[in-house]
């Protein structure tokens, strides 16, 4: 699948309007990678579907930071322009967590260049997240209308953190991302609940988004999993929380039905990804078939997700339908 620009004819011209929200493709991509790890580990596995997943979710990833750096090279106000926007601007921060999950992903193969990529994406990850939030207190006024689950992403970066901080030996950065990131969590939880109970509904565009409930709990406790290196009462809070928006999400599938394609609907992948990977980190932490059954249902409904966006989003690459002025 193509990523990069010149997808289209009109690719040139739609550059200006390529935007951040494509490194959702990245987050969805990284995580399948780790799911099917988290699987082989399971099961006995030789580790070569995820390494062909690794080579595939790379390559993706390399072509949108492409693309989005030709859009930041050649139309560097369209960048400053979505920074400024309420919701984009949440979606900066999918650049470092990409980095961090490919970070997660190479511990095992390539140390190394794993903990070159870890640095890196922990210190833009520091630095977006802390500019984001800073955005979000700073001289203007958001309306209850422009809040959306995606506001969860910068948070729950800071808790992919100790994915693999924790096995590099950087535990103490790891307790504070992890520990920023849940405080961040719980505030911003409070507040998206508040619109979706109180406020109009969620624009078309952005009801898959409300998929990005069950990440924060779901990469908690893996994180927690990390670095207390068991369950415990708090890890089952975190997994059960998880359970619970899944099952809060599957409610609202009516809606998701009647909805159009767009970027957006890559928000389905990461946070069904990482509740995969709760699932059989559970598993075998605790030695319970039930999650690993549960593990590999949620594998099998994830790759169907994913093969579907990757078509999906290959087709309206084809027909000219993103990069387009909104």
């Amino acid at each position: 699948m193509m990523i990069a620009a010149d997808a289209h004819p009109a690719a040139p011209r739609r550059i200006a309007h390529y935007p951040v929200t494509f490194f959702a493709i990245g987050m969805g991509m990284m995580g399948l990678t780790l799911a099917i790890r988290s699987a082989e580990h399971a099961f006995g596995g030789a580790g070569t579907a995820s390494g062909v997943a690794l080579a595939l979710s790379t390559a993706m990833l390399v072509a949108i930071a492409v693309g989005y750096g030709a859009k930041a090279l050649t139309h560097p106000a369209e960048v400053r322009a979505e920074w400024q926007h309420p919701i984009r601007i949440a979606f900066f921060p999918a650049i470092s967590i990409s980095l961090l999950l490919l970070a997660a992903a190479l511990v095992d193969p390539m140390p190394h260049l794993a903990h070159a990529v870890w640095l890196l994406g922990t210190a833009l990850q520091g630095g977006l997240a802390l500019a984001v939030i800073s955005a979000w207190i700073g001289h203007r006024s958001f309306q209850p209308g422009l809040l959306t689950p995606a506001w969860f992403i910068p948070a729950v970066g800071n808790v992919i953190v100790p994915l693999a901080g924790a096995r590099l030996g950087y535990l103490e950065i790891s307790w504070l991302f992890f520990s920023g990131g849940l405080i961040f969590w719980l505030v911003l939880l409070t507040l998206v609940m508040n619109r979706l109970m109180f406020h109009d509904p969620l624009p078309g565009k952005m009801v898959p988004t409300l998929m990005i409930l069950v990440a924060p709990p779901a990469v908690a406790f893996t994180s927690w999993l990390r670095l207390s290196g068991e369950v415990g009462p708090f890890g089952h809070v975190l997994l059960s929380a998880a359970y619970v928006f899944a099952a809060l999400v599957v409610t609202q599938w009516p809606r998701f039905r009647s909805m159009p394609f767009a970027l957006s609907w890559w928000a389905l992948s990461f946070p069904l990804a990482a509740l995969t990977i709760a699932s059989f980190g559970y598993a075998e932490a605790a030695g319970s078939a039930a999650h690993r059954l549960i593990g590999t249902g949620l594998l099998a409904l994830l790759l169907a997700v994913v093969v579907g966006l990757i078509l999906r989003t290959a087709l309206a690459i084809r027909a000219g339908t993103i990069c387009l002025t909104e």
